[in-house]
């Protein structure tokens, strides 16, 4: 697989850009969840703007690949990409969590094109993916399946039952992937509820893992091709995430989880990410 620095580039770019309207959009609602979202914005860029075989002139086309976000709460960055893709206009951003705006604080599927799933309670958005993936099985469909997941989520019992029965039946055309930003509302995951090792878990329920980098944006496209080419069994991809990447004051801690910034907070969140422009390094670089 080879992407060219100018297409990779491009990708940090378009994720900074949808940081940025994430902020303006928790702005404007005065409620909303902000670390996940600034976290998902590498991956949400090189997903719809990379990876997805989809079509936002004809959302619902058969063949189009699904992405099922089972952390709702982050659905500001996957409107932000959906918009920015072209399934709807921008200036519809601005009315997150407005009365009768189709773009809620949980997505809805039948509010919004390219929302797959409705989504809210956490837990359940696994095994939503793993019935959309066997249905393609039984259809012979070459779709894939992607589920975002939270870490936080791997309290419920439901994702571990859904875990199980994915590598019961080898859903090699599922791809998982776990935003491990190691934050929870009430807390960091590893005090509440700790998860790990979460990798042997997996692997214990016959998944094929990877780890990465969760703002490597050519490392977790390498890693969803690297998933395409299992045929024996599901892959998850466990994304190391920083919560509210870009905006010093909100990266990992862990009371942004689920709060916006206010007008002040907002202005000093859009100038630094402004100033940062296209790619934002990881701390590996």
């Amino acid at each position: 697989m080879y992407i060219s620095h100018a297409r990779i580039k491009e990708l940090y770019s378009t994720a900074n850009q949808l940081r940025q309207d994430v902020i303006g959009m928790l702005e404007s609602a005065g409620s909303g969840h902000s670390a996940g979202p600034l976290g998902m914005a590498d991956i949400m860029s090189a997903f719809y703007f990379y990876i997805l075989n989809h079509d936002p002139k004809d959302p619902s086309y058969d063949e189009r690949d699904r992405l099922i976000l089972s952390n709702g709460h982050i659905c500001p960055i996957q409107y932000a990409a959906l918009a920015r893709s072209g399934y709807f206009p921008l200036r519809k951003l601005k009315t997150l969590r407005s009365f009768a705006s189709p773009l809620q604080g949980h997505p809805h599927r039948l509010s919004l094109p390219g929302i797959e799933t409705t989504s809210g309670p956490l837990g359940s958005g696994l095994s939503q993916g793993i019935g959309v993936a066997l249905s393609a099985r039984l259809d012979k469909k070459k779709f894939r399946t992607y589920v975002v997941l939270s870490d936080g989520e791997h309290g419920e019992g439901n994702t571990w039952e859904a875990i199980m029965l994915a590598g019961k039946y080898r859903l090699n055309n599922l791809t998982a992937v776990i935003d491990r930003n190691n934050i929870q509302i009430d807390g960091y995951t590893e005090d509440v509820l700790p998860l790990e090792p979460l990798r042997d878990k997996y692997e214990a329920c016959g998944w094929n893992v990877i780890d990465v980098d969760g703002h490597n944006i050519e490392e977790f496209i390498g890693a969803v091709f690297e998933a395409k080419a299992v045929y024996e069994k599901p892959t998850v991809i466990i994304a190391h995430t920083i919560p509210g990447k870009g905006v010093d004051f909100m990266e990992r801690e862990y009371v942004w989880h689920g709060m916006p910034p206010n007008k002040k907070q907002a202005r000093e969140a859009l100038r630094q990410l402004r100033k940062l422009g296209g790619k934002i390094k990881s701390e590996e670089e």
